[in-house]
Order: C-alpha cells, then structure tokens, then sequence
C-alpha cells in the first residue's frame, strides 16, 4: 500500500470497520459465549466474567485485522453478519434457557 491510496476516507472507513464492526462481533461472541457457558452447566458470573475475558480477546483481533487486510468489504461482512448470527444464536439459546428453566 502507497502513501497515495492512504486518504482520509481509506482510514475512517477501515476505523470504523474495526470499531463497530469488532464491537458486533464481540458483541456476539459474548452473548453465545455466556448462553453455551450456562447452558453447559458454569454458574452465570462465572460464565459471564469468562465470556468478557475472552471477548476483549476477540475485539483485539478483530480491530487488528480490519486494519491488516486488504479486502474491507470482506471483513466488514464477516465482522458484522458474524455478530449478528452469534447473537440471533445466543438469543435463540436463551429462550431456551428461559423457557426450559435450566
């Protein structure tokens, strides 16, 4: 990469992928990890306290690897449909939760 192709608008939209679209991720990788983590028997704060540990984890990645790839769309996609379908996940899992009482 060039210092020419490094606009202004090149490195908001990279900022705001790494972001909001780690945070999406994360946001996701949290939820389902909290609900598998329950459901597989650790108590809630525990499950909870876990989850966030290893979702500062995930955002790191995340945020280093939107500014590290060359395809932005790409990860953009992955970054926030993959947020979304862990957290539909999760909160499918939850009403199970809910509903069942485990």
């Amino acid at each position: 990469m060039t210092t020419s192709t490094l606009t202004p608008r090149h490195i908001a939209s990279r900022t705001a992928v790494a972001i909001l679209g780690g945070y999406a991720f994360t946001w996701g990788v949290i939820a389902l990890g909290i609900a598998l983590l329950y459901t597989a028997g650790m108590e809630f704060h525990d499950a909870e306290h876990l989850s966030y540990i290893i979702g500062f984890l995930v955002f790191l990645t995340a945020f280093l690897v939107a500014f590290a790839t060359q395809r932005l769309g790409k990860m953009a996609l992955i970054l926030v449909g993959g947020g979304a379908a862990m957290s539909a996940v999760a909160w499918w899992l939850q009403s199970l939760i809910i509903a069942t009482g485990v």
